[in-house]
């Protein structure tokens, strides 16, 4: 009984199941996203997790209002970023652009973080991370242009992979501002930026519906998407990874983005049949061996 206690303080299990469950989020993904449009299917996604959610976190999340009420300049931030943009970018996303390519450029992720922290808070970069963000970087040029310069010089690119580092810099923005959150349980900080999220995403949900996008008729695939993407990638990580940041900060949470390309080249190609190409192995060494450089302490000896 004693188990998910013990569980709450492993910062490195928590964030290894982070990016397990999003890796599945973008296999998921983009096997729905043919029946499930992708503002539609964020939505779905993120009312179904609160009203999850709210039962449980009611009593705590009463108790917590006065304190959500006096950061709410934050909450609706956090909201915006983590929520409401990061996830309907990447579903968008999935129209374009392979599963493979989705996971692999979630590697990015950690340099995208050191990036905004540098920004918003001045937090240090050193050479070397400097270093690791170029060659980090050459790296998701290498996936997104498919090896070939011509792509880059041309500016022939796939909306799709840009729309991956888009959603990534947004999720970037979201971590390096958690340091801000207001002091209130995990349970009710996930569960308003849920609610916030969603409300948001309402008018692009009704833009979508009037373009003509639409609910395709759904079948058991549908719905279990829809369960897992309300449930895995949704409470499950949001908890572990705001709690595993809380314990290591984003900075040391950052590399376990890098176990996402991992489990989403398995999932995809146990799932979807996507196969990795030469180019995706070219760049996932680039972006990995980047921020590798980028971790390094500043007075290391090689």
């Amino acid at each position: 009984m004693s188990t998910l206690p013990r569980l709450r303080d492993q910062p490195y299990l928590l964030l290894t199941l982070t990016s397990l469950f999003w890796a599945g989020n973008a296999i998921v993904g983009r096997a729905a996203v043919h029946d499930i449009p992708p503002v539609a299917l964020a939505e779905i996604r993120w009312v179904l997790a609160f009203l999850i959610l709210l039962p449980f976190a009611w009593t705590k999340l009463r108790g917590d209002l006065p304190v959500i009420r006096r950061d709410i300049g934050v909450v609706l931030l956090l909201s915006f970023t983590g929520i409401t943009t990061f996830n309907t970018l990447l579903y968008w996303s999935l129209q374009h652009t392979t599963a493979i390519n989705a996971t692999l450029m979630q590697s990015s992720g950690p340099l995208l973080i050191g990036l905004a922290s540098w920004v918003l808070f001045r937090d240090p970069l050193h050479r070397l991370q400097l270093l690791g963000i170029l060659i980090s970087l050459t790296g998701v040029a290498v996936i997104v242009s498919q090896g070939e310069l011509a792509r880059l010089i041309g500016m022939s690119l796939n909306i799709g992979d840009v729309m991956v580092i888009v959603a990534m810099a947004s999720y970037a923005v979201y971590s390096t501002l958690l340091r801000k959150r207001p002091a209130i349980a995990p349970i009710s900080f996930v569960t308003i930026t849920m609610g916030f999220g969603a409300a948001m995403l309402v008018p692009l949900t009704i833009a979508e519906h009037m373009s003509g996008r639409r609910l395709a008729p759904l079948g058991p695939a549908d719905y279990g998407a829809i369960l897992y993407v309300a449930i895995f990638p949704s409470i499950l990580s949001y908890l572990c990874f705001n709690r595993g940041v809380a314990l290591i900060g984003a900075n040391r949470a950052g590399p376990f983005f890098h176990l996402i390309p991992l489990f989403g080249v398995i999932l995809a190609f146990l799932v979807l049949g996507e196969r990795p190409a030469f180019y995706h192995l070219i760049g996932a060494a680039l972006i990995i061996g980047g921020v590798a450089i980028a971790g390094r302490r500043p007075d290391a000896r090689a």
